[in-house]
């Protein structure tokens, strides 16, 4: 008898964590879901207000300063979507943008005594 109710309570308890196992799985696919079609519309965006050398530009530097490209980025799509931007952003304006954006980076002076 008591043995039953233990094996009972097993599959529960298995059961459970699988409904919950499934849960989770589904929110993930949900949230990736979700994170594709924000990135798909902020690709849209980009595409209408940078030229094609100033896209493949961000592409390049996305590969070694993703935090730099995502500021930018999202920068430029509050520009579009304010309508401040007058004019397609092309790769002379894009790497102007971007020296102002980036820290500056501190020289070094080595003096000898």
């Amino acid at each position: 008898m008591a043995g039953d109710i233990d094996q009972i309570r097993q599959r529960r308890l298995e059961q459970l964590q699988q409904q919950q196992q499934a849960a989770q799985y589904q929110q993930a696919a949900q949230q990736q879901q979700q994170q594709q079609q924000v990135d798909e519309a902020k690709q849209t965006i980009l595409r209408k207000i940078l030229t094609p050398e100033a896209r493949e530009r961000l592409t390049t530097l996305k590969l070694a300063r993703p935090q730099l490209v995502e500021q930018v980025e999202m920068q430029l799509i509050a520009l579009a979507q304010s309508g401040r931007l007058q004019t397609m952003i092309d790769d002379a304006k894009l790497k102007v943008l971007l020296q102002q954006i980036q820290p500056k980076k501190k020289e070094m002076t080595i003096k000898h005594i």
